[in-house]
């Protein structure tokens, strides 16, 4: 049987995926305006404005990890 994932784990993994998600939405931002053949300074402008719309889609649609239910106070379905 599988122990249950330890609460620093659980905060590494979860930071680890916001820091991708808002990376990701930069570098959409940015390869958006390459695209559209924009100068380099427009470029960088759209994925610094990626960067911060990358944070508060992730500040509303991510859980902080105290929200999530460590796995060992669940109850077991039957």
């Amino acid at each position: 049987m599988v122990d249950p994932i330890p609460n620093d784990e659980r905060v590494r993994t979860l930071r680890a995926a916001k820091a991708a998600t808002v990376l990701l939405i930069a570098a959409s931002a940015g390869l958006i305006t390459v695209y559209g053949g924009a100068p380099l300074r427009a470029v960088a402008l759209a994925c610094a404005a990626g960067v911060l719309v990358g944070v508060v889609i992730v500040w509303y649609l991510f859980p902080s990890a105290d929200a999530i239910a460590p796995a060992s106070s669940r109850r077991r379905r039957r």
